[in-house]
């Protein structure tokens, strides 16, 4: 409002005529010590010449500040109703003090954050001599090195890859097979005993080594290892991909040119002080931002903008844990929101025959990502009754800034990109797939090095890239062999009878189960095919409703620390005096409520929104 705009503008015009001073003061001080140590007599001429009769520090440009702090006082007095000017200043002053307070407490905090980032850098090992006659100490040896525990959780999952291809559950050879690669890829990925890009880059070779690829044909006929490993990295490389690339660099651009953070900044200085609007709001922000630079980078900047908020809290405040909490469980809500917004969502896509337009996309995600975020958001003010402890907390500032041609470049970019993936329904006969759209902002934004460099390209996570390519030969390998077929089958006949929205409840119960504990992608990468296939064999075939329920609550699994990125990112955080803000308490008391709120809103708007769109 009014009175809020002309307070804060008094403030900063204060700000600016008491820099003013602190810099004339400077160069006195400076130009004194300066004398004193060389024995000259620059200062008198120095600041005669130089300082004095720059603009601001003249007696003009300092009068013009004082009428213009008059002037706001006035305007607060007016739009305040006070009687006189002199009870505007009274209150215009309190604020300052304030807002001194308030500056002074986030320099402490930052200063002893500092502090401790110099000691840990400055931290040497102890000299490993021994004195002449020092008695020598003899060190207890660990029970089980890491690389111990690796190797013999890899013997663990060898041992389950020999039982499951010696106990004849099917009946084809390469059905058999290729469980056994099923289950000893999994546990791999399970328990990342190697890193999880590693075991997808074995499943390509083990597909090819154990021969478990049959013919496309009629016939099946077992595939030799030549045309075996054409098949599977002719599936590796897809569409999937380049979509994945793609919303890699819009992310990129998004965040590299301040654009992300600008927008965020906007919204967050809209929230007020109220502690349960400025939580929504941060929420919404994580949110929105997850939708389009992805739920890995969106935590990191909402992180990154709520560090003053943190900073000034008092000690005992609830509201750090519980807005950290509503941040990192709204990233995890934001990564249903779009297609590029997660990696299972891109696995979903490949999965669902026909696949869903964006408009379609977004018909389901958003009632679903709003409500999520309502009914969490209500969830944590129970929970933490951050209004009790923080009745009132700082206002983020936000400083109008002007795009400059790069950031309305990259703008103009990524809003083109996004329009046809929308329509890319309605352009498909002349685009074929979104991946050969998703070639545009790659072009248009690395063809110019100074909005996307080389080594913006080498940052890319290809890691993750790598990770979706395994998933897809898995995917590939498990339908060729049969086995996808034969699992289908029997779980067909579990479910036999069962209508559709109980079908969804099963699987989506499966998988946040499953996506708590592991990764959402690998999750993702193990079921989503088998949810595909009983979609299709139901007597109404809802293979496409069925998918895109369970992706959508891959990322709504976020019950513990480990359930994701955002959430291992929030636990990571620790105060200026080291001391970490978020507990696995926390995700106990808060994050698995949070699966359940999403689980529910999933299953009943999500399948009705479905339902209508004929999925």
């Amino acid at each position: 409002d009014l009175r809020q705009k002309t307070r804060n503008l008094f403030i900063l015009l204060h700000d600016l005529r008491s820099y003013a001073q602190l810099n004339f003061t400077g160069f006195n001080k400076i130009t004194k010590k300066f004398d004193k140590v060389t024995n000259s007599q620059l200062r008198e001429e120095y600041m005669d010449q130089t300082v004095r009769v720059s603009y601001p520090f003249t007696a003009e440009a300092q009068g013009s500040l004082r009428e213009h702090m008059e002037a706001m006082a006035y305007a607060f007095g007016v739009v305040s109703g006070y009687g006189s000017i002199d009870e505007a200043l009274t209150e215009l002053k309190k604020c300052l003090r304030e807002e001194v307070v308030w500056e002074r407490n986030t320099v402490w905090r930052d200063m002893i954050a500092n502090e401790r980032m110099v000691n840990a850098v400055g931290v040497q090992s102890p000299d490993l001599e021994q004195e002449p006659g020092a008695p020598i100490t003899t060190l207890k040896p660990r029970r089980m090195t890491n690389t111990q525990k690796q190797l013999l959780t890899i013997a663990a999952c060898t041992a389950v890859f020999a039982i499951a291809w010696a106990v004849p559950l099917f009946d084809g050879a390469e059905q058999q097979r290729c469980w056994a690669m099923l289950l000893f890829v999994s546990l791999l990925w399970a328990t990342e005993a190697l890193p999880l890009h590693v075991t997808a880059l074995l499943v390509p070779f083990m597909t090819v080594m154990l021969g478990v690829m049959r013919s496309p044909a009629k016939t099946h006929y077992h595939l030799s290892a030549s045309e075996a490993s054409k098949a599977v990295f002719s599936a590796m490389f897809s569409s999937v991909i380049m979509l994945l690339l793609g919303g890699f660099a819009l992310a990129a651009a998004l965040s590299k040119h301040d654009i992300a953070r600008i927008i965020a900044s906007w919204v967050l200085s809209k929230a007020g002080t109220n502690p349960k609007s400025v939580l929504l709001a941060n929420m919404f922000v994580a949110t929105f931002a997850s939708m389009w630079i992805s739920n890995v980078a969106a935590p990191v900047l909402c992180f990154s903008l709520i560090r003053p908020i943190l900073r000034t809290l008092p000690n005992g405040s609830t509201f750090a844990p519980c807005l950290i909490m509503g941040i990192a469980l709204a990233s995890n809500v934001g990564g249903m929101a779009s297609p590029i917004s997660s990696p299972q969502n891109i696995i979903a896509i490949n999965t669902m025959h026909p696949s869903p337009s964006w408009f379609q996309w977004f018909a389901v995600s958003i009632p679903v990502c709003i409500l999520c975020d309502l009914g969490i958001w209500a969830l944590l003010l129970v929970v933490y009754r951050p209004h009790k402890t923080t009745p009132s907390i700082h206002q983020t500032r936000f400083t109008s800034e002007t795009l400059n041609r790069r950031q309305i470049y990259v703008c103009i970019v990524s809003a083109l990109t996004i329009l046809l993936w929308c329509l890319e329904s309605k352009l498909e006969a002349f685009v074929g797939d979104m991946g050969i759209i998703a070639i545009v902002p790659l072009v248009l934004l690395f063809g110019f090095p100074k909005i996307l460099s080389k080594e913006d390209f080498n940052n890319f996570l290809w890691t993750v890239v790598i990770l979706a390519m395994g998933g897809v030969a898995l995917g590939r390998a498990v339908d060729s062999s049969g086995l996808l077929h034969e699992l289908a089958s029997r779980i067909e006949s579990f479910v036999d009878g069962f209508p559709v929205f109980a079908v969804l409840c099963v699987f989506c119960g499966l998988i946040l189960v499953c996506c708590t504990f592991i990764s959402h992608t690998v999750g993702s990468l193990i079921i989503l095919p088998i949810v595909a296939e009983v979609g299709a064999r139901l007597p109404e075939p809802h293979s496409r409703l069925l998918v895109m329920g369970a992706a959508l609550m891959a990322s709504g699994a976020m019950g513990l620390p480990v359930s994701g990125f955002p959430n291992m990112n929030a636990i990571m955080l620790e105060d200026t005096l080291g001391n970490p803000y978020l507990t696995t308490m926390d995700f106990f008391k808060a994050g698995i409520p949070s699966s359940v709120v999403a689980y529910f809103v999933i299953i009943s708007v999500g399948y009705f929104v479905m339902s209508l769109l004929g999925f």
